[in-house]
C-alpha cells in the first residue's frame, strides 16, 4: 500500500488527506498545534459560552466547491449544519442607507431600484450557471476548461479593475455593495482582475448564500476529520515537521504551508528555479482582527444591517478604493475596509443570553504593528452610534499574533500571498502543475495555490489528484 503524509491540517490539508485515503493510500495528517482546522477554529475568547470562529467566519465558497458538495452527505452525518441569515451581506453608508444583497436575485435586484436591471444583467448570467463556471474557476488557469465559452465569458469581465465594473451601476448603495465583495481580494481595486473576486463571491452569494457553520467553524474541521477517519487516515497533533527528511519512505508528501515554509521545509532538494520562485513569493496586506462580546447586538442605523450575517464596513466606492490603495502601500489609514460578521443571527447557539460574539477585522499593512482597535470602533460607530455601551469584552489580534496562530498568514496575511494580477493567475508560482514542488511525491496544497483563499478545499483536492495521476 502506498502511503502520504499531509503536513497542516487546514481545509486543503484535510481534503487533501480525505482524496489520498479515499484513493487507498495509507494516510496521516501533522498539525503542529494541539487543534486541527487552520483557520477554521472557534473558541471562546471574550466570555464564558460565547462562541467566537478565530479566524474564518462566513463561508460563500463552501457550498459551491466541487470538493465539499461532494461529500456533503458524509459531512452532515459528522454534525456539519449550515445557516444562513436573513440578510447575506449589508453595506451602510452615512445617512443610515445601505447597499443589500440577499440570495434571491429578484429581491436584491428591487432592493437597487433604478440600477436593480444593471445588477441583474452582470449577475444573472454567473448565477444562472454558477455551478459550470466554478467547475472550472476552482481549477488552475492552464488546464482544459469543461465549460469553454462560460469561462471565458467570466474572463473577460474578471480580468476588469473593480473600479471599471462598478460603473454601470449610479447609486452609492450598488457601487458599495459590489466593492465591499471585491475588496475581498485585499488589494487595490484599481488593479486589472480587481473584479474577479467580487464577480465570484457576489455571483456565488445569489447561488448558495453566505451561510455559517452552526456551532463554530471548527465543526468544519471536525467534519471533516470524521470523514478522514472513516477512510482511514489518522491525524497527529502538536507535531511540527521542519524537514522532509522526517518523512523519509513516504510516496506523497502534501504541504499544507505556505510556499516560503514549503521551500524550509524541502530544502535543498528543491530545484533551484522552484526554490527562487517560492522565496520570492509575495505577500499581501495583512488583518487585525477584533473580536467583542455585545450586549443586544450592535445597534445599526439601517435596519438590513441589524439582520445581516456579513456587513462591509468602508464607506463608498470612492474611499474604500482609497483606503486598500493606501494598505497595500504599507500606510496604516484612520478608516479602514472592515468585514464585521454576525453569525449568531443564523446560529444562537454561539450567543449567551443576550450577549452576542461579533467578528469583526480591518484591512492593515501587511507586519503592522500598531493597535487597530479603535480604527475599528470608529468605523463601526460611524454606522452604529452607541456600539461602545453595548461591548462587555474584547479581544484584539493583530499581525503577528495571526501568524503565530497560523504559520500560514505571514505578516498577518490571512490570504496566504498577494492577489496582485501575476499571482491571482499564477500561484504559487508559473507551472503546468502548480501543486507540484518539481521534487517526487512532493506537492504544496495550502491557500498559496488556485484556486486562492477560502474554506472550499479544492487546492487540496486539486493537488491530491495531481499526486494520485503521478503516483499511477
Amino acid at each position: 500500500m502506498s502511503n502520504g503524509i499531509v503536513v497542516g491540517s487546514g481545509p486543503n490539508g484535510l481534503m487533501a488527506a480525505i482524496v489520498l485515503a479515499r484513493a487507498g493510500l495509507d494516510v496521516e495528517v501533522i498539525e503542529a498545534s494541539a487543534t486541527i482546522g487552520g483557520g477554521m477554529r472557534s473558541a471562546e475568547l471574550t466570555v464564558p459560552g460565547v462562541l467566537h470562529d478565530v479566524c474564518s467566519a462566513t463561508h460563500p465558497t463552501a457550498l459551491a466547491s466541487p470538493a465539499l458538495q461532494e461529500l456533503a452527505p458524509d459531512l452532515e452525518r459528522h454534525g456539519l449544519r449550515w445557516r444562513w441569515p436573513a440578510v447575506d451581506i449589508a453595506h451602510p453608508l452615512d445617512g443610515g442607507r445601505a447597499g443589500v444583497m440577499v440570495r434571491s436575485l429578484d429581491e436584491t435586484c428591487a432592493g437597487l431600484g433604478k440600477d436593480g436591471g444593471a445588477w441583474r444583467r452582470t449577475f444573472g448570467p454567473l448565477t444562472d450557471h454558477f455551478a459550470e463556471l466554478v467547475t472550472d474557476a476552482f481549477r488552475p488557469i492552464l488546464h482544459v476548461p469543461a465549460h469553454p465559452i462560460r469561462l471565458a465569458g467570466f474572463g473577460l469581465e474578471a480580468l476588469r479593475p473593480a473600479t471599471w465594473v462598478a460603473r454601470r451601476w449610479r447609486s452609492d448603495e450598488a457601487r458599495a455593495l459590489f466593492a465591499g465583495a471585491a475588496a475581498h481580494i485585499i488589494q487595490p481595486l484599481t488593479r486589472p482582475l480587481s473584479a474577479s473576486v467580487g464577480l465570484m463571491l457576489t455571483a456565488n452569494g445569489h447561488a448558495h448564500g453566505w451561510p455559517v457553520a452552526e456551532g463554530g467553524s471548527q465543526k468544519i474541521a471536525a467534519a471533516l476529520a470524521g470523514v478522514l477517519a472513516d477512510a482511514g487516515g489518522r491525524i497527529t497533533t502538536g507535531r511540527r515537521v521542519s524537514s522532509i527528511d522526517e518523512l523519509a519512505g513516504v510516496d506523497v508528501v502534501m504541504l499544507d504551508t505556505s510556499p516560503q515554509a514549503a521551500a524550509d521545509i524541502v530544502g535543498d532538494r528543491l530545484p533551484r528555479h522552484v526554490a527562487r520562485a517560492y522565496r520570492r513569493y509575495k505577500q499581501g496586506p495583512a488583518a487585525f482582527k477584533l473580536d467583542l462580546a455585545v450586549d443586544g447586538g450592535i445597534p445599526w442605523t439601517n435596519e438590513a444591517c441589524r439582520r445581516a450575517g456579513t456587513v462591509h464596513v468602508g464607506g463608498t466606492l470612492e474611499q474604500i478604493v482609497a483606503s486598500e490603495r493606501a494598505v497595500s502601500r504599507g500606510t496604516m489609514v484612520d478608516d479602514p475596509f472592515m468585514l464585521v460578521c454576525q453569525q449568531y443571527l443564523a446560529d444562537p447557539t454561539r450567543s449567551s443570553g443576550t450577549i452576542h460574539p461579533v467578528w469583526a477585522y480591518a484591512h492593515v499593512p501587511n507586519g503592522y504593528t500598531g493597535d487597530a482597535s479603535e480604527a475599528i470602533l470608529r468605523q463601526i460607530e460611524r454606522f452604529a452610534p452607541g456600539v461602545r455601551e453595548r461591548i462587555v469584552a474584547r479581544v484584539a489580534i493583530g499581525p503577528a499574533g495571526l501568524e503565530a496562530y497560523n504559520a500560514n498568514y505571514v505578516g498577518g496575511d490571512i490570504a496566504t500571498g498577494a492577489s496582485d494580477p501575476r499571482q491571482t493567475l499564477f500561484r504559487p508560482r508559473v507551472a503546468v502543475d502548480p501543486y507540484f514542488t518539481g521534487v517526487p511525491g512532493v506537492y504544496v496544497c495550502s491557500a498559496a495555490t488556485p484556486p486562492g483563499a477560502g474554506v472550499h478545499g479544492m487546492g487540496g483536492a486539486n493537488a491530491a489528484r495531481a499526486a494520485l495521476r503521478r503516483l499511477r
